[in-house]
């Protein structure tokens, strides 16, 4: 079984602003508290084939995640997949960006999660759950990227 979650926010900032933001993985913390910590490889620009490490903590549990970016289309589009082995992955994920009229910024962010073994009994409980989070998902990014550019 599969599934995708998906949250749409407005950003205050504008659109080149908030892709760079966003395709800049280690801010992921200032958003997702899941996120314990994440470091870019190589750690350079993000492009293509760029992987981010992260240890995230989900239902009380540690787990080790890596994503590779297999698109970026900048200031637009960004999409990743997870290549760790986990019980529920992300099959595919990624950021469509828009610009609004006024400077500000509309970003749809999803992940595709896939679950493997066991794994398969639990995404559909990681689906409700994200799907329940996604309205304030969405307003964690908006604050925190409102807040980041504004004071970067």
């Amino acid at each position: 079984m599969s599934g995708q979650f998906e949250a749409v926010t407005e950003v205050d900032r504008p659109v080149q602003e908030v892709f760079a933001y966003l395709a800049d993985g280690r801010n992921d913390p200032q958003f997702s508290p899941r996120v314990l910590r994440i470091e870019r490889v190589p750690d350079g620009p993000t492009a293509v084939g760029t992987v981010f490490r992260s240890t995230v903590k989900d239902a009380g549990m540690k787990t080790a995640r890596e994503f590779r970016i297999t698109e970026l289309e900048a200031p637009v589009r960004m999409r990743w997949t997870e290549v760790s082995k986990n019980s529920v992955s992300v099959g595919e994920g990624g950021y469509d960006l828009e610009s609004l009229p006024g400077g500000g910024t509309r970003v749809r962010i999803f992940n595709v999660l896939e679950g493997h073994g066991l794994g398969k009994l639990l995404v559909g409980l990681a689906l409700t759950a994200a799907r329940k989070d996604a309205p304030a998902f969405g307003a964690r990014i908006k604050a925190a990227a409102e807040k980041a550019i504004t004071s970067g």
